[in-house]
């Protein structure tokens, strides 16, 4: 398995836009593998993407001390202009 660097990008489509009074939450499939990442705070401003528009997801992996938590990787949405739109925590 090769190494996943952090300006590493991955594409993935829009599966699901949720507008709430104050966020967006998007949910994204990543393209080859399949799996969906729920991203629950992006700001409305500029966001006009629509199911099935392509976006991207980053990955870098959490410092060990941190891992213990059950979580070990951020990962973060990015536009096609590399954009960071909102991040969480696998």
């Amino acid at each position: 398995m090769s190494e996943v660097n952090e300006s590493d990008r991955f594409e993935c489509v829009i599966v699901n836009v949720i507008d709430t009074l104050m966020w967006k939450g998007v949910t994204v499939e990543e393209v080859e593998s399949g799996g969906r990442v729920y991203f629950g705070k992006i700001k409305p401003e500029g966001f006009d993407y629509v199911p099935g528009d392509t976006l991207y997801i980053g990955m870098k992996r959490l410092p060990s001390d941190l891992e213990d938590m059950e979580m070990s990787m951020e990962v973060s949405l990015y536009d096609a202009s590399d954009k960071r739109l909102d991040w969480t925590f696998l």
